[in-house]
């Protein structure tokens, strides 16, 4: 077959930045990686797994009344699309954030790449049909937009987080293109790859442009429990008033990687042909169950465990982490300014995995295969997170699953690279 016959997102960037990070990786196994933006990992153990899921097992049996012959057809079978711990999703949102939703609400996806892709399936209902979003932004959600068929329009990020003016701009300027935009996405806290915080007024106003827009909020939070303080500005669901945000969840950062468990809140109301009404969250379902089915039951069992064992509270569940994120966010910063040259500039986040630092070349696929083959340092290209055409002299760091005295080596070695580079300029 040819190329060309094949999906026309495959040829974008965004589609080949990760294989390519993981061949470049897997090229130079001895490179101290700054690139993947994982969790960390020393407080795995094994026996949690059998932990988590007799909790569940026990839970099951006294709140839902199963006995172990159905809780073992449940754990055996396909199960039921939207989820099985979507109750103590709500209440993990209801402890945590004082974000009070029906449980029916909440679609529990396989991973929160699952939740971003259904939601925008769902949202495509003609060719005219596009989604904004802050950029720099994810590559993931560009791919799930891509394969969606639904084109981004690029928002100002500016020095709050989101340009507001540029916001309403881009939604009339697309309206009057004949265009009709249909959702922003966004991640409030420390964004990747930014780390920028929203304001709480640029959340207000961020949530009154698109309420008197049409347009919903698809918010990401990803890093939100990993600030260098315990102070949090309320999330966008939980000022949202309007039904205007679908929040979009994840238990990967701040619960199991392994197990891809993510979810979508989803409380909007459906207006039917017939006039009834239904939640977005059972349209969601629908595509769902078109795309994985069902998730895991096993692995629900697993993460459901994993937050009863913490009465429903990832604050208190990421205590460990929390520290770790903030030490190494210290010792990161304490390291560049230590080692790179003086005239190099990065940001200062007061919070998740990320710091960019710009450079004073290109930092594209060859400066990244030269850093790591000759200096022994893995980064990612901040070029990688445009549509269009930003971040060229940019690179992104992330210290979440280094020790400390790796990250200061590691920094040692990119102020090598940038020197040498700044040699043969």
């Amino acid at each position: 077959m040819k190329f060309s016959e094949l999906h026309p997102a495959l040829n974008d960037p965004f589609m080949r930045s990760m294989t390519f990070l993981n061949e470049i990786a897997d090229r130079h196994p001895g490179a101290i990686s700054f690139a993947p933006g994982r969790p960390y990992d020393r407080f795995f153990e094994l026996p949690a797994l059998d932990r988590w899921f007799q909790l569940f097992a026990n839970h099951a049996a006294e709140r839902h009344g199963l006995g172990r012959d159905d809780f073992a057809r449940q754990m055996f079978q396909y199960g039921r699309t939207k989820g099985i711990i979507h109750d103590l999703i709500a209440q993990h949102l209801a402890i945590d954030e004082d974000i009070h939703v029906d449980p029916e609400s909440v679609v529990v996806t396989v991973g929160c790449q699952e939740a971003m892709l259904v939601v925008l399936l769902a949202l495509r209902s003609g060719p005219n049909d596009v989604v904004l979003a802050v950029e720099p932004t994810y590559v993931g959600f560009a791919g799930s937009a891509a394969l969606a068929g639904l084109p981004v329009l690029p928002v100002h990020d500016g020095p709050d987080g989101v340009d507001l003016a540029d916001l309403e701009d881009r939604i009339r300027a697309a309206r009057a293109e004949g265009k009709r935009p249909r959702a922003l996405y966004v991640v409030p806290d420390f964004a990747n790859p930014t780390g920028k915080v929203l304001s709480l007024d640029t959340r207000q106003g961020l949530l009154d442009i698109a309420a008197a827009n049409g347009v919903l909020v698809l918010e990401d939070n990803p890093y939100r429990l990993f600030g260098d303080d315990d102070r949090r500005i309320p999330m966008l669901k939980a000022l949202d008033r309007d039904r205007t945000v679908v929040h979009l969840g994840s238990l990967s950062k701040s619960c199991l990687p392994g197990a891809r468990i993510g979810y979508a809140v989803a409380d909007q109301e459906v207006v039917q042909p017939d006039g009834s009404r239904t939640l977005f969250a059972d349209e969601l379902a629908k595509v769902k169950s078109m795309v994985t089915v069902n998730t895991s039951p096993i692995v629900q069992a697993i993460v459901g465990g994993r937050l009863l064992e913490t009465g429903c509270s990832l604050v208190e569940g990421n205590a460990r982490e929390i520290e770790v994120y903030r030490r190494n966010r210290h010792v990161l910063r304490r390291a560049l300014q230590d080692s790179l040259p003086a005239d190099l500039t990065w940001d200062v986040p007061v919070g998740g995995y990320f710091v960019v630092v710009t450079v004073p070349f290109e930092a594209d696929a060859d400066a990244l295969d030269e850093s790591a083959r000759d200096f022994g340092v893995l980064w990612t290209p901040m070029r990688d997170f445009y549509q269009s055409g930003g971040g060229a002299q940019q690179l992104r760091l992330s210290c979440s699953t280094l020790e400390p005295h790796t990250i200061v080596e590691g920094v040692r070695r990119l102020a090598a690279f940038v020197r040498s580079r700044a040699v043969a300029r």
